[in-house]
């Protein structure tokens, strides 16, 4: 779950992490009210979308698809500039690096205080699985080429390790500063600063903070002049403010009333749709039909206690998406029954009028009376007996891969 920049500063204030003034607005009126009660001469005005690159993103008419205006986010030097700006910016598409070609519709801005800068550096914190850790990435080159510096000169960015148990230890701190070329006062701020984020990150179940850019003053002050947080969904029974948090206009509709549901579903690029019990199952589903040359338009977990009305809303989701050829349902029947499946599949292709072609494998408890179920429904379903069959076969039945 991702959250907008001005809801992370508000994070990082409320933890101690130096940022600038800011407010956040919906409308024009707001932005400049924004700028007269900041008193400073020169702000930023910010777009806010959940996703990065928006510096170099290009604002666009949302029906002509016309271009406004380059870049989402201006310096303005006068109550004039701001309501430009924000006149350009509020209600028009923003395409970025990270928003696909769409784009996403900017109904929130930020309005922040200027900052008299002397570099800018790139900071991130995020969980490393692998190595069952928290990682810190930093680098002397932050701003908004640090995804060209990533790809072309990847020594130029910074990694530590920390492990969950010890914390985040001072020598850490002190040596990630100095990598940076910090000293003197701008090492101190920095060390205070680093802390902080990471007890931020611990304390609220964070899955990745990122602050781009990182920046020094010509007072030797660390200020976070971004706050790019995404929390680990895992962990929201914990958070309940989350859901106040929570903008439901960036994220798609389907995955919103999919989790409303009860199963977990996100949106691919694909073609050919995927129902399967159990993420690690979903996850070698999708592995296995790429192997096969096909593409998955989805991830969809309808969990383990899925009845046969989930099972008909995890098809009807499915072709919602206007890319999908076919579908494959993979079941390993534990806590649920294949027989189960077999009805809500059968009562899903009758009321949907699946018109796609359908392999199901069906694996587990009582998978002889699916497979019966399924062999007597009459309907057109291709029936698998193992996941590569199944793979195979609904990529041939839709003619190749994507």
């Amino acid at each position: 779950m991702n959250i907008h920049e001005y809801q992370g500063k508000a994070l990082f204030k409320a933890n101690g992490v130096s940022v600038l003034e800011g407010i956040h607005c919906t409308d024009v009126a707001g932005a400049l009210a924004a700028y007269d009660s900041l008193g400073s001469k020169v702000v930023a005005v910010k777009s806010q979308i959940h996703a990065g690159g928006r510096g170099k993103g290009n604002l666009y008419h949302p029906e002509t698809r016309e271009l406004v205006m380059e870049g989402g986010v201006k310096i303005a030097f006068s109550r004039e500039e701001v309501e430009e700006y924000s006149s350009n910016i509020l209600g028009n598409m923003l395409v970025t690096i990270q928003s696909g070609e769409e784009g996403k519709l900017v109904n929130n801005i930020y309005i922040e205080s200027g900052c008299d800068i002397a570099h800018e550096y790139y900071l991130a914190l995020l969980v490393d699985r692998e190595n069952k850790s928290v990682l810190i990435m930093a680098s002397t080159e932050g701003g908004m080429d640090i995804e060209h510096v990533a790809e072309h000169t990847p020594e130029k960015i910074h990694k530590i390790n920390i492990d969950p148990n010890s914390g985040l230890l001072g020598f850490q701190k002190r040596d990630l500063g100095m990598a940076l070329g910090l000293s003197g006062a701008s090492l101190k701020s920095f060390f205070k600063m680093l802390g902080k984020l990471y007890d931020l990150f611990i304390s609220n179940d964070c899955a990745m903070v990122e602050v781009n850019p990182l920046v020094r003053t010509n007072a030797d002050e660390i200020i976070a002049l971004d706050a790019k947080v995404g929390f680990d969904e895992n962990a929201e029974f914990r958070h309940r403010d989350w859901d106040d948090l929570r903008d439901l206009s960036e994220e798609e509709d389907v995955e919103t009333r999919a989790k409303e549901t009860g199963l977990s579903y996100v949106k691919l690029d694909g073609n050919i749709g995927c129902l399967v019990n159990g993420a690690g199952l979903a996850m070698a589903t999708m592995d296995v039909i790429k192997l096969y040359g096909g593409e998955p338009a989805n991830f969809l977990d309808v969990g383990g206690g899925a009845d046969e009305e989930q099972v008909k809303t995890a098809f009807s989701i499915i072709l919602e998406d206007p890319n999908v050829k076919g579908i494959l349902v993979n079941i390993f029947g534990g806590i649920m029954r294949c027989d189960i499946i077999a009805r809500g599949v059968i009562a899903a292709t009758k009321a949907l009028s699946l018109d796609v072609p359908l392999v199901v494998r069906l694996a587990g408890t009582n998978v002889d009376e699916g497979k019966a179920i399924l062999a007597e429904s009459g309907l057109n379903i291709h029936p698998a007996d193992d996941l590569a069959e199944g793979a195979q076969k609904i990529v041939a039945l839709i003619g190749g891969g994507a």
